[in-house]
């Protein structure tokens, strides 16, 4: 009988993970999609255990559900799920002695988990577990956070399934019990992370540079916030000559497009995202592999309009200031070549070395129109692009390259980084490399001729636009998941955006201008 309850547990999960598949609810918003709920009763506990904690948490349990953990070869190892069936009491005697008894209701779960990984303990449970209400058996309360955010990024539905599907026809998902406030403080990472991901997601016929600088104008619209872009031809005299010359071939005109919120007396805090909407790689064109993502590369924009969206949802006593240049780099009569010549908005002259190092000159220009524009020097400037390749080969797809020109502000980032299980590496703005970035024609390439140290000299050539008393990070993203994982489907991810945000609510929440 032992076995036949066995094989109800086991079937039943194949029919939990089967519905996992099923559309789920149309929504980024883990309160609306049913990932929580807020009564504990009745609820379904979870045991998180690990390979070196199971002996222990069995040991909590009722015997006869570790006796069945344990005939069921359970070993913890992380995304292993055993399901806990409850017997009828009055036949608990019989198996004890018998290993005998009926299957009644689930009574419990046991999870294996990574104890390295506490974003992503519970992320596949949601769609992994039938339907109904869990707990967590134990109280963890430095890594509940976590695992609450995990558990609602696990809910929030796919690209497909948020394009197909109907709420009144989606599956009900497991849900997690957590308290109101929980809930509220859970919310809002959840969806702008999901929003970074659909932004990211869109293909580039359905997100263009009007349709990104759109984008921008929504979020000033839903926080009352003051928009302006500038586009087409009149992009060089307004200083985004370099902005210009990248997007001029596409059939979307390139755009600037700014967003400015809070009172100009408050630290002034600049965003700054790379939104190349569509990367051919200009007349230096890229092979087929690597173009076949380039919707991706508008990614840095995607992390700068979700993170303004949460510090305006916090309400951060801060002058904010974003702005995202969005272009597609595209080929065309009017393509930017290699060897042009453009002037800067600083009036340095660049000279185009490879057509495909694009972002760096949106950047560059973006970076000098945020400090001649601002009202005081700006307490930090934060720009994020999906950069360079290089910095995905020094550090793969899951690490963000951060650069900065500030050790105070970039320890505090990487401490918020593993505090938020958020983490990036810090890499160096190595000065005698400057040398790769000489021109014999003009004040600079615009990179390397050499593939060597390429996220360094990107880095460089961005550095060389910010006065050294301003702080300054560089985040070279991927924004990307290669692999389908819980909780983090194929496709756009977001990555750094929580380390940024507990740093900028840490540090700004007493409206310091400057960092000690």
């Amino acid at each position: 009988m032992r076995q036949a309850c066995l094989r109800q547990a086991e079937s039943a999960l194949r029919l939990a993970r089967f519905a996992s598949t099923m559309s789920s609810p149309a929504t980024s918003s883990p309160s609306q999609s049913g990932a929580f709920a807020t009564s504990p009763q009745p609820a379904t506990a979870l045991h998180r255990a690990t390979p070196a904690t199971l002996a222990a948490v069995l040991e909590q349990l009722p015997p006869a559900q570790a006796r069945w953990a344990r005939a069921a070869g359970f070993d913890a190892q992380p995304g292993r799920i055993l399901l806990l069936p409850g017997m009828q009491a009055e036949v608990q005697a019989e198996v004890q002695r018998e290993g005998q008894g009926e299957c009644t209701a689930l009574a419990g779960v046991l999870v294996g988990v990574d104890p390295d990984q506490p974003l992503w303990q519970l992320a596949g449970l949601p769609a992994a577990l039938p339907p109904g209400t869990y707990a967590l058996a134990d109280a963890d309360e430095a890594q509940r956070p976590h695992l609450l955010l995990g558990w609602a990024l696990g809910a929030l539905p796919s690209t497909r399934q948020a394009r197909q599907s109907d709420a009144a026809t989606a599956p009900s998902l497991a849900q997690l019990v957590a308290s109101p406030d929980e809930q509220a403080a859970v919310a809002p990472m959840a969806a702008a992370i999901g929003e970074v991901r659909r932004l990211v997601n869109l293909p580039a016929n359905q997100l263009g540079p009007e349709q990104l600088a759109q984008a921008v104008a929504d979020l000033a619209a839903r926080h009352g916030a003051r928009f302006r872009q500038w586009m087409g031809d009149e992009l060089p005299a307004a200083g985004f000559a370099l902005v210009h010359a990248v997007g001029r071939a596409a059939a979307q005109a390139p755009r600037v497009a700014e967003l400015t919120w809070g009172d100009a007396a408050l630290p002034h805090v600049v965003l700054i995202g790379k939104g190349v909407c569509f990367d051919s790689g200009g007349l230096d064109l890229k092979p087929a592999a690597g173009m076949r993502w380039m919707k991706k590369d508008m990614g840095g924009a995607a992390h700068a309009l979700a993170l303004a969206d949460l510090l305006m949802q916090a309400g951060l006593p801060i002058h904010l200031k974003l702005l995202v240049p969005a272009v597609e780099n595209a080929v065309g009569a009017g393509a930017l070549r290699p060897g042009d010549i453009i002037e800067a908005g600083d009036g340095r002259r660049v000279e185009i070395e490879n057509t495909d190092a694009e972002g760096r000159l949106l950047l560059a220009d973006a970076l000098h129109h945020a400090i001649r524009s601002a009202p005081t020097p700006p307490a930090l400037l934060i720009d994020l692009a999906t950069l360079t390749g290089a910095a995905r080969t020094a550090l793969g797809p899951d690490l963000p390259a951060l650069f900065s020109n500030h050790d105070g502000w970039a320890d505090a980032l990487l401490a918020q980084g593993r505090a938020q299980a958020d983490p990036l590496w810090r890499l160096p703005l190595w000065a005698p490399y400057r040398r790769m970035l000489r021109s014999d024609q003009a004040d600079l390439l615009n990179a390397a001729s050499t593939p060597q140290g390429g996220a360094i000299t990107a880095a460089l050539f961005l550095e060389s636009f910010v006065p050294p008393e301003l702080p300054w990070l560089h985040l070279d993203l991927f924004a990307w998941n290669l692999e389908e994982r819980p909780g983090r489907p194929r496709g756009g991810e977001a990555q750094g955006l929580r380390a940024l945000y507990a740093l900028l609510s840490q540090r700004f929440a007493s409206a310091c201008s400057a960092f000690a």
